[in-house]
C-alpha cells in the first residue's frame, strides 16, 4: 500500500491507508489504545481495539515510546472530536525505530534548554505551526514579486565593501584580496539590477555583527529587497503597503490552521488594508514628547519610542523623512530639506517595531561621491556603485523586509529566535 500524508485523509474517508510518521503522544483506556502520530504535514489519532486486532499488532503499543517512528496502516474515519477530524482505525502496525528517552516532555522546559535541543525542538507543535507560517510568508512573497513582474536577483553573500558602515560587519580574510564582509544587504546590487530590469528583488541571508540582546535582533536573517527604477518615495510607501497587505492577507486566508495551534489574536492582522497611516518623523516626534518621553530631534527611533508610536495606530505605521545624519549615504535629500532623508519605515502593531525600512536612493554622481566621503568610507569599494550614476541614472527606490521580524509580529510570537529554524545570536551559533 503506498504512502498517504496526513493533511490528505480528507480523500480517503472509508479507505484504508499507510500512514508514515512519529509517535506524539499515546493514552490507554484498556482494551482501546489510542497513539497520537504526526507526520510532518498534521496530527492524526490512531485507534487500537483488542477485539479485532492480532494480539502481536495489539501489544506493538507497549512498546511505542514517544517520537518512536512508524507506519500504521488503517481505515480512516471522520471523527470531530479527534485532531484534525479524522481518526485511523489501526489494522497493521509497523515500527521502525525505537526513541530511547526522548529529553523533551510534555512537561515545562526553560529557554535554553529547548534552545540547546533546538534540532528536536522543531518536532514540536508550536514550532511547527510557527515554520509553516514561515514558509507560507515566503511563499507569499514571492507570488506577490511574480505576480507584479519583479525579476529575482541572488545578490553575493561575501562583499567587499559595507551597505551602511563597517561597525556591525562579519570580516573575513579573502585570499590574496585582503578582507570580505558578510553581506549585510543585497541592497547595492539589487540597484544595478534594476537599471537592467526596472523591477527586481533580492531574497536571502543577511548578517549584523551587533551586540544586540533584543527579542527583535538575530545575528543572521533573511531579508527581502525589491528595488525599481523611477520609483520615488510615495511610489516607495505605495509598494510597502500593498506588498505588506498582500502577505498578510495571504497568510490569513492559507494559515489559519497553524494561526489557531498558536493562539494568535488576529484582530490587528485583518486591519492591515490600505492605506496605512503615513506621519512624518517630525509627527512621529510630536507623539513621543506628548507620550512623555523627552526625546530629542535628530536622535533614530528605538524599540521603546517605535512600540510608544505604533501603539496609537491599529495597523502598521509608515514614518518617513527622517533626520538624513541618522540615515545611511545613499539615501537621498529630501529637496524641500536637505536635513531630511527621503527614508522609510514601516513600523508593526502590538511592539513588534519595524518590519521594514527603506528609501528613495541618491541618483546625482557628483552628491553621491560627497556622501561616501561624509560617511568616511572608501571610495575605491564604490566604484562600481558609482557606476550606475554616469550612465543612464535615473530616480528609484526600494526597501528591505525582514522576514523574521515579519514571522514574530504574524503569528504574535515573543522573540525572533523562534522565528527561523536555527537561530544565529551574540551568545548562541549552536546547534
Amino acid at each position: 500500500m503506498g504512502r498517504t500524508y496526513i493533511e490528505n485523509l480528507d480523500k480517503h474517508i472509508g479507505k484504508d491507508v499507510t500512514i508514515h510518521g512519529w509517535v506524539y503522544n499515546k493514552r490507554s483506556s484498556g482494551k482501546i489504545k489510542f497513539i497520537l502520530v504526526r507526520d510532518g504535514t498534521g496530527l492524526l489519532q490512531c485507534v487500537m481495539v483488542r477485539a479485532v486486532l492480532p494480539e502481536e499488532v495489539f501489544e506493538t503499543f507497549g512498546k511505542l515510546t514517544q517520537e518512536s517512528s512508524l507506519k500504521v496502516t488503517g481505515t480512516v474515519k471522520e471523527e470531530p472530536r479527534a485532531p484534525g477530524g479524522f481518526e485511523l482505525e489501526v489494522k497493521e502496525v509497523e515500527i521502525i525505530n525505537i526513541a530511547q528517552d526522548y529529553p523533551i516532555t510534555p512537561k515545562e522546559h526553560g529557554v535554553e534548554f529547548l534552545m540547546d535541543r533546538r534540532h528536536l525542538w522543531l518536532r514540536s507543535t508550536r514550532q511547527h505551526a510557527i515554520m509553516r507560517v514561515r514558509h507560507h510568508i515566503i511563499k507569499s512573497i514571492r507570488d506577490y514579486f511574480d505576480a507584479n513582474g519583479f525579476v529575482l536577483i541572488d545578490s553575493p553573500i561575501l562583499t567587499p565593501n559595507a551597505v551602511e558602515g563597517t561597525t556591525t560587519l562579519f570580516e573575513t580574510e579573502y585570499f590574496d584580496l585582503g578582507k570580505a564582509f558578510l553581506t549585510q544587504s543585497g541592497q547595492l546590487y539589487g540597484e544595478a539590477a534594476a537599471m537592467a530590469h526596472g523591477k527586481i528583488y533580492c531574497f536571502g541571508p543577511t548578517f549584523r555583527a551587533e551586540k544586540s540582546k533584543t527579542r527583535r535582533h538575530l545575528t543572521e536573517f533573511w531579508m527581502v529587497e525589491p528595488e525599481v527604477a523611477f520609483n520615488d518615495l510615495n511610489d516607495n510607501m505605495d509598494l510597502a503597503e500593498d506588498f505588506l497587505e498582500y502577505i498578510v492577507s495571504s497568510t490569513l486566508e492559507h494559515k489559519a490552521k497553524e494561526l489557531k495551534t498558536l493562539e494568535r489574536n488576529t484582530t490587528y492582522l485583518e486591519k492591515v488594508k490600505k492605506p496605512l497611516p503615513r506621519i512624518t518623523y517630525d509627527e512621529a516626534v510630536e507623539i513621543l514628547r506628548k507620550k512623555g518621553i523627552d526625546f530629542e530631534w535628530g536622535g533614530d527611533l528605538g524599540g521603546t519610542d517605535e512600540t510608544v508610536i505604533s501603539e496609537q495606530f491599529d495597523k502598521p505605521v509608515m514614518v518617513h523623512r527622517y533626520p538624513a545624519q541618522v540615515k545611511a549615504f545613499y539615501m537621498k535629500r529630501d529637496p524641500e530639506n536637505e536635513k531630511l532623508a527621503l527614508a522609510l519605515d514601516v513600523l508593526a502593531p502590538e511592539g513588534y517595531g519595524e518590519i521594514i525600512g527603506g528609501s528613495q536612493r541618491e541618483d546625482d554622481y557628483d552628491t553621491l561621491v560627497e556622501r561616501i566621503k561624509e560617511h568616511d568610507l572608501p571610495m575605491e569599494p564604490f566604484d562600481w556603485y558609482l557606476d550606475l550614476r554616469k550612465y543612464g541614472s535615473v530616480p528609484h527606490a526600494g526597501f528591505g523586509l525582514g522576514i523574521e521580524r515579519t514571522v514574530s509580529w504574524i503569528c504574535g510570537l515573543d522573540h525572533v529566535r523562534e522565528t527561523v529554524p536555527f537561530p544565529r545570536m551574540i551568545y548562541r551559533n549552536t546547534p
